[in-house]
């Protein structure tokens, strides 16, 4: 059994992709009456890219999340990862895009902690997800050499990865896909936040609480990127459960007099997510 906390900074580091940035492609050929539209338009584009640079920038230090993981020696689980069985099972771009994102979390903590054979598995099921957005480029064999090739080398793992993604990002950026964008990088922190709030249950730390309490400004980040994104009907419950979980952070972070670094005090989000997850997990 090694550490696992690892899914706390792995699922934050992926949110720096920048996915938001899809929203570029728009109609070349406008009416004169149509200029005011193209104006919001623009207006628009510009608010989704600062939205990617605020999640850029809410992202907790990754030096000090390493530190986190080490000082707490806490231990791998795979019963709190999605199994990877359940890959073909997903087959609605919805639940493939969430999905891509929780199991390129669970790659990034197999990787990391140098669990090899779960590697393997897991980039199996990225890739698969991968091929069915035609994004699949992205994620294959030489992506798992350089991580098999950097093993010892926890940071480079991580960058390997966020590479990867960012290159499913640009893949997708250029077919005019936001929404998808913006779907994967949700699947992302709902997986982080999830695992990092099973740790939490089970390891009494202050360090832990707060780091989770941190992604906060993350998810807030997260939540206007999937509101720029021209969601589908299907997909408004991501985006609603996701403002849930926002609200009870902020009655937690809000209650400052009350506010203890325990696992109590996230327990009703721990609650919210987890409901949200086995909804992405689970759906087939």
């Amino acid at each position: 059994m090694r550490s696992y906390l690892n899914a706390i900074l792995l699922a934050a580091l992926l949110l720096g992709l920048s996915f938001c940035r899809n929203a570029e492609k728009q109609e070349e050929t406008l009416h004169t009456e149509e200029i005011v539209d193209s104006a919001k338009v623009a207006l628009a584009v510009e608010k989704t890219k600062k939205t990617a640079e605020h999640v850029f920038n809410s992202l907790p230090d990754r030096g000090e999340i390493l530190k986190l993981v080490s000082e707490n020696k806490l231990e791998y689980d795979t019963q709190i990862l999605n199994e990877p069985g359940n890959v073909k099972k997903y087959n609605t771009e919805l639940y493939i895009a969430l999905n891509l994102g929780v199991y390129g979390s669970d790659l990034s903590v197999a990787g990391v902690f140098d669990q090899t054979q779960e590697s393997i598995l897991f980039l199996k099921c990225v890739n698969s997800l991968a091929q069915k957005l035609g994004v699949n480029k992205a994620f294959d064999q030489s992506m798992f050499d350089r991580m098999e090739a950097q093993r010892d080398n926890k940071d480079s793992t991580l960058q390997i990865i966020t590479s990867a993604f960012r290159q499913c990002d640009e893949i997708l950026k250029q077919n005019n896909r936001p929404a998808t964008s913006a779907l994967i990088i949700a699947g992302v922190w709902i997986e982080g936040f999830y695992t990092s709030c099973q740790i939490a249950k089970n390891t009494p730390s202050e360090g832990i609480v707060k780091a989770i309490i941190s992604h906060k400004e993350t998810l807030d980040n997260i939540i206007v990127l999937l509101g720029q994104s021209n969601l589908s009907k299907e997909s408004q419950f991501v985006l609603n459960d996701m403002t849930t979980i926002s609200g009870i952070m902020t009655d937690v972070i809000s209650d400052k007099d009350n506010l203890k670094y325990t696992y109590e005090s996230i327990a009703p989000a721990d609650e919210a997510v987890s409901r949200l997850r086995s909804k992405i997990t689970s759906s087939f």
